[in-house]
């Protein structure tokens, strides 16, 4: 399975998560009486539109080269990755406007029983999170780590309104509010990581050095290939799950051109296989002093 069917299959994974967990959330809380995890809801709603639009960037993505796109696709990655960051700062303002409505609204305490229902949300979206992590890694997927983040989130928020609800049944009256002071921190959280998840594809979009371990291993297994006496500059930009790479190496100057086109090839050839990752490689040929 190759990283662009194994990103598809982790985003199905969340949706199907994220819409049994907005069900769940939301008949909990209209019937314990807990805004916090109807704020929980609202987020996981959200979740389900986000991953559906990561889906499309995925599918996207795919679509091989073109005249009018020769580096393929895949700049729409980051672009997903906003409209995901979008999304949370969304249902962080709403979750936070609620909320500031609720502590001003007298109501019930939370039913006991929506403590075991976020016990397991809890387990559960902390799972989500480091399996779709493990993936966004194995894939070099901006968006899909942005989809991960969303289920860490998720899992905060949750730990919020548990928080919240226990301190309302422990103290009981007077502490009815609880529950949405703690969805309003939440709210809080799910902003910063918006901004974890939004940095790294702005760097992506800006074309910033940010692979410096990739560039080691490029030079380390340029100079495999015989005629390659080292490497000067190496620059490399995401596109992506595709890390595109301007190489300049160094070969003797002695060389005609045909040969050092032919050395050019082998290299190019040669770090393709060792490292698949790679797309578009430009090898630039210097002489030796």
């Amino acid at each position: 399975m190759n990283n662009e069917e194994t990103a598809i299959r982790t985003t199905y994974f969340s949706i199907i998560g994220n819409t049994a967990l907005a069900i769940i959330k939301g008949l909990a809380g209209f019937f314990g009486n807990s805004y916090a995890l109807i704020a929980d809801a609202i987020e996981s709603t959200t979740d389900i539109f986000a991953s559906f639009l990561v889906l499309l960037g995925f599918k996207y993505a795919k679509r091989p080269a073109d005249e009018n796109h020769p580096y393929g696709h895949g700049k729409i990655e980051p672009l997903i990755t906003f409209t995901v960051a979008a999304f949370l700062v969304v249902s962080a303002t709403v979750i936070a406007y609620e909320s500031i409505q609720n502590i001003q609204t007298p109501h019930k305490i939370p039913k006991p029983w929506t403590l075991i229902v976020l016990g397991l949300i809890i387990i559960w979206k902390e799972i989500s999170f480091q399996i779709v992590i493990k993936k966004s890694k194995q894939t070099n997927s901006s968006s899909l780590k942005a989809d991960a983040w969303h289920h860490r989130s998720d899992a905060i928020t949750s730990v919020m309104a548990f928080l919240g609800i226990s301190i309302a049944i422990i103290f009981g009256k007077g502490y009815e509010t609880a529950d949405d002071w703690a969805a309003l921190l939440a709210s809080g959280f799910i902003l910063y990581n918006s901004y974890i998840i939004l940095r790294p594809a702005l760097g992506e979009m800006m074309d910033e050095q940010l692979y410096d371990d990739l560039i080691i291993e490029i030079r380390e297994k340029s100079t495999d290939v015989q005629g390659v006496l080292g490497t000067e500059k190496c620059f490399i930009r995401k596109a992506g799950m595709k890390f595109h790479v301007d190489l300049h190496v160094i070969v003797y100057s002695e060389l005609s051109v045909k040969i050092g086109h032919d050395i050019a090839h082998k290299l190019k050839d040669y770090l393709r296989k060792e490292i698949p990752n790679l797309g578009h490689v430009l090898i630039h040929i210097e002489p030796s002093d």
